[in-house]
């Protein structure tokens, strides 16, 4: 971290935002600014971070920018797209930037012309992987996090938990593993469709046999892993990170099989009531301020110059399952069947 201040009041300590003003707020038109602090506030409707997180960043932004302030929505990412539908649905809409876990959702809203045009001054400073899975002018990856193995570290010695996907089908764990629910959690969605891909849906048809315990959010077994209900199970880096550091006894394991990468986008919808606070935040959101306070977690590092967090392994040393924004488009929808069929849920 760059701010001056330690790690954990960057996760932790709202009290010490007044020194989290970013340097490269990017160039912004002062036109905009005005206008943006005129209007005073906006709408985030977010999914890929944790509640209590997603209000710092927001506190963080204000102080970045005095004046401006920011009505966090934390939903999962299906739920968030349902909700942004049913606003343009009854032309009512509340949202200024939408932030989805689900990428494939960004090609759709394009195509029905719900995303307004926007260039962030900051997206030229993006890691080019993340670049080129945005869409310039619509919609821009502000977030991305490898899905891996968790478990609970008080409770399964490191010789004993689960080093590969495959692993969690030893019946040994049976009601023990924690999962989240693709049909609530865009990331969830992806590392489904990334399991299926590697493995069949025999993966989880054999999955089933362990009576896994299957929250909504991804974040769901993070609290069933930290509370011992459960042992082991995925989970997201930053989230995994985030946990251990708030002391819950949890490990995470690279699986040998293959990491599982949830790129989350950010867009304006063309009705934000709020579009120069909007066109402001966006900005932020792909700023060296906000690549760090996520990095800080274990997400990857979105834009240049920003450093992974101590001891996380470089993305591009590890394996990693492919999955492109066409596969999730057609996928998702078809593993999320299979799963209520499969799991009863």
């Amino acid at each position: 971290m760059t701010f001056g201040i330690t790690r954990r009041d960057a996760l932790f300590g709202l009290s010490s935002l007044s020194v989290l003003v970013a340097g490269d707020a990017g160039a912004v038109p002062d036109s905009v600014l005005t206008a943006a602090r005129t209007e005073g506030t906006l709408t985030w409707y977010v999914a890929q971070v944790e509640g209590a997180k997603a209000e710092m960043l927001g506190k963080a932004f204000t102080a970045a920018h005095p004046g401006i302030t920011v009505s966090v929505i934390r939903t999962t990412g299906q739920v968030a797209y349902q909700r942004l539908l049913l606003d343009i649905k009854n032309r009512t809409p509340q949202c200024d930037v939408f932030s989805t876990t689900d990428i494939s959702h960004m090609p759709v809203l394009k195509g029905r012309k719900e995303l307004a045009e926007y260039i962030p001054d900051n997206a030229a400073a993006m890691v080019p992987a993340f670049k080129t899975r945005s869409d310039p002018g619509y919609f821009y990856i502000t977030n991305a996090s490898r899905y891996l193995l968790l478990y609970n570290s008080a409770r399964v010695k490191p010789e004993d938990a689960p080093k590969a996907w495959t692993d969690l089908l030893d019946p040994k764990w049976k009601g023990k593993v924690a999962m989240g629910h693709p049909a609530f959690s865009g990331c969830m969605g992806t590392w489904t469709l990334s399991l299926k891909k590697l493995y069949g849906w025999r993966f989880f048809e054999d999955l089933a046999k362990n009576n896994p315990r299957i929250g909504r959010s991804a974040a769901d077994p993070i609290t069933l892993m930290s509370a011992g209900e459960c042992l082991v199970g995925p989970s997201s880096v930053a989230g995994a990170y985030l946990a251990i550091d708030r002391g819950n006894p949890l490990a995470v394991v690279h699986p040998s099989d293959g990491l599982v990468l949830c790129v989350t986008p950010s867009a304006i919808p063309i009705n934000a009531p709020h579009p120069n606070a909007a066109r402001v935040f966006l900005d932020w959101m792909l700023s060296e301020q906000y690549s760090n306070l996520l990095a800080g977690d274990g997400a990857e590092p979105i834009r240049e110059g920003v450093p992974t967090r101590p001891g996380v392994p470089l993305i591009a040393t590890q394996k990693v399952i492919p999955m492109t924004t066409e596969e999730l488009r057609t996928g998702v929808p078809e593993v999320i069947e299979q799963w209520r069929e499969t799991f009863g849920n």
